[in-house]
């Protein structure tokens, strides 16, 4: 987990108030980061520090936390929401079968997509942010021989 610190700095950045339920929440955030939680997800991992945090709290702690810009919600292909921590640019795999979400980081591909968009402009509309979310499933480690 992040060290406190940082923790505090990142909300002080956001001009947020410090109080134990942000710090919570970002904590659990931070643990379950790789799995890119879904609201429960978090709001299961900070009741096991502090069971009596209401969920409206956690709610409202992660809207604020993603219109602040700290974490930003990524939607799953079963419509689901699902948090993120990672606010570099980079791009999504979403595993049909498992329902995983791995980040993908490609600086090729984000060269790529810019110079298409430079290029093809859409008219009067300012992109903010690209991301593409990469929709299939992993096939097998040891998939048998069709020879």
């Amino acid at each position: 987990m992040p060290e406190l610190e940082k923790i505090r700095e990142k909300l002080a950045e956001a001009n947020l108030k410090v109080t134990p339920q942000r710090i919570a929440v970002f904590q659990a955030l931070d643990k379950l980061n790789k799995q890119h939680p879904t609201t429960d997800q978090v709001l299961t991992e900070v009741r096991n520090h502090h069971p009596a945090i209401a969920i409206g709290t956690v709610y409202k702690i992660l809207d604020t936390f993603v219109e602040k810009r700290i974490v930003c919600r990524v939607r799953t292909e079963d419509d689901i929401m699902r948090y993120d921590l990672v606010m570099s640019e980079h791009h999504h795999i979403y595993d049909t079968q498992t329902g995983r979400i791995i980040d993908y980081h490609d600086e090729e591909l984000n060269k790529l997509i810019r110079k298409y968009l430079h290029d093809n402009r859409i008219p009067h509309f300012d992109i903010e942010q690209v991301k593409l979310s990469i929709v299939g499933h992993f096939e097998p480690l040891n998939k048998p021989n069709t020879n």
